[in-house]
Formats: C-alpha cells, sequence, structure tokens
C-alpha cells in the first residue's frame, strides 16, 4: 500500500518489484523503529563484502550494526 501509486509509473516488471522491495526494507526498519537512512548507508557499503549467507544475514536491518555512521 505505501507505493501504489508510485508503482503507476514504473516502467517495467523488475522496476516495479526493485520498488517494491525497497519500500518494504524501509517499512521494516520504520516498525523496527530503525532510521531507513542510516540503515540503507550501512548496508550499501557492506554489502560488497558480503560472502556468505551469515553474512547476508548480518546485513538484515535487525542485525546490522549502525554505530558507525
Amino acid at each position: 500500500c505505501v507505493g501504489r501509486r508510485n508503482w503507476l509509473f514504473a516502467d517495467t516488471v523488475h522496476g516495479a518489484n526493485a520498488s517494491a522491495n525497497l519500500y518494504s526494507l524501509l517499512q521494516t526498519c520504520s516498525v523496527n523503529g530503525i532510521d531507513g537512512y542510516r540503515y540503507l548507508h550501512a548496508l550499501f557499503t557492506a554489502l560488497p563484502n558480503a560472502k556468505t549467507a551469515e553474512d547476508y544475514a548480518a546485513l538484515l536491518p535487525w542485525n546490522i550494526d549502525l554505530s558507525n555512521g
């Protein structure tokens, strides 16, 4: 429901899915009391170094360390 009107302007199905994923991630942050901007900054900084399933699990909103940003 968050991005319903915005998805009308998605050029492709893949673009709409990407938008839905981003909205879902930010809503998860909101529900857990996490600043979405700080989370995305930490996520995009750490994501290139993730190699294993444990690395990716550590990047979930409730697991990631936001103290460095």
